[in-house]
Formats: C-alpha cells, structure tokens, sequence
C-alpha cells in the first residue's frame, strides 16, 4: 500500500447529513505540506430547515506521507494499492445541533424544546475505488465514539469532467443512510419533545434518507494561492420529510473559499 495525494475540497465544510469529499489520485508527495484558508458559507440552519445563515470557517489541511490533519475531517490516514482500491480512517468531532439560532453549528429557534443533540466525537472509515484518474466510487461509514448519534454511511460516485494544470472541476452524488438511532437523533420527534416543543410525535427506521450532490471547482492562481467555489443540493427521502420538523426537503448550500500553501 502507499499513501494517497488526492484534491481535497471544502466540501467537507458541509456539516449536514455529513462531508462530501472529491477525489483526484495525484503523485505522492515527496513532502510534508501545510495549507490553510477561511471560507464563507451560506447554508440551511439544519437539515430541513427554511432558514438559512452565513458561517465563517477557518480551513486546516496538513499531511506527512499518509497521515493527515483536516480542520473539518479530523486525523487519520489514508492507503492506496497499485489497483486503485483504497482505504482512509478518520478521527473526527460532530458538533450536534442546537434548538435555537446557533452561529457555530446547526440550530434554530424553530426547534425550540427539541433539546440539544450534543456534541460527538466519531471515527469514518472509507474503502473506495479510484478506476480512473477521473472516476472513482466509494463507500463510507461514520460512526460515534462518545455520545451515540447512531451510524450514518453513505455510497459516492465521483466525476471529473475537467482538469488542467491550475483548475479542477469534480461532480459527486452519494446516497445517504442512517441506522434507526441516527435518524431519529436527527428527524424523529419522541413523546418528551413533543409535549415541549409541540410536533407532533414521530419515528422512523433505519436505511436511506436523502440524496446529495456536489459541484467543485478548484482554482490555482500561483503555487501557493488558490480558490474553492462549491454549490451542494441535498434531498430529503420520506424518512426524513416526513418529519414534522422538515420544512423544506430541497436544500442548497455555497461555499467560497481562499486557501494559501507552504
């Protein structure tokens, strides 16, 4: 096995429903590199919300060989046989949501006694397949080390319909599931929430709750500046829409990003 350089976008600025990540097989780095950038956000308050908000996100990608540090992944690590099959493993923290409007993670006054979903840290394990330098499919799986928000995974092909020496365009879709527990975390309505926050009571079970699709383009203007543009559109599945506190199933989230490299 030997370690991967592939594009990482800021589309794992989108802490709805999970990160999306776009990837392009590169050479391996002879090097250790640092980058860092803020970006801007514009996003629904939660999933399903009709409320939208601004986000400033401070962005952190440093990696040594195989190893990496991601300001929104987290730590870990990834592998690649000569095949194209590959494997990362993540160390990562999810910041739960709030029931009110919250400036640094999801929540709305509009959920007002839901209670908080609290904070979690997780591990994702990702084994995938990059077929060609523009194609490549992947499974992933996400899962909490503290405090259970039950397991979410998600299947993802990839597309990279364009790529020069100074820009990257990527297109991924990925199906999204969850086990039982997460989309009720999420979704569901229990009798304690709905005596304080009057929806009414709902439950769901596990598998598939939602669609997600991404549109990346990666831009260099010199070895060590560059711009993200990203536009995401998610859908909800009836697992989730049928929620009473779903408002809206269509959802859209833009990034803008600067990001400089030593």
């Amino acid at each position: 096995m030997k370690p991967i350089n592939r594009l990482w976008p800021l589309a794992s600025l989108l802490l709805i429903a999970q990160s999306v990540s776009v990837r392009a097989v590169q050479a391996a780095p002879a090097d250790p590199s640092l980058m860092v950038g803020i970006g801007a956000v514009n996003t629904p308050r939660y999933s399903g919300s009709d409320q939208r908000q601004w986000q400033i996100v401070p962005l952190v990608q440093a990696r040594d060989g195989a190893f990496f540090f991601d300001s929104q992944k987290g730590l870990g690590y990834d592998l690649q046989a000569d095949n194209g099959l590959y494997l990362e493993h993540t160390l990562g923290y999810n910041l739960g949501r709030s029931d009110d409007n919250n400036l640094w993670r999801d929540g709305s006054d509009k959920l007002k006694g839901m209670g908080n979903i609290s904070a979690v840290a997780n591990t994702a394990i990702a084994v995938g397949w990059q077929a060609t330098p523009w194609f490549s499919v992947e499974g992933k799986a996400t899962l909490p080390l503290t405090d259970s928000q039950g397991v979410q995974y998600q299947g993802s092909v990839t597309l990279l319909p364009w790529q020069t020496s100074t820009d990257t365009v990527a297109l991924q879709t990925a199906a999204l599931f969850g086990d039982a527990r997460y989309n009720n975390t999420f979704y569901g309505v229990n009798p304690q929430q709905s005596e304080r926050s009057g929806y009414a009571t709902y439950y769901t079970g596990g598998g598939f709750y939602g669609m997600q699709s991404s549109l990346t383009w990666n831009h260099q203007y010199s070895a060590q500046w560059g711009s993200m543009l990203i536009g995401n559109y998610t859908w909800l599945g009836d697992k989730a829409d049928d929620s009473p506190i779903v408002y809206r199933r269509n959802e859209f989230t833009a990034i803008a990003a600067i990001t400089y490299s030593f």
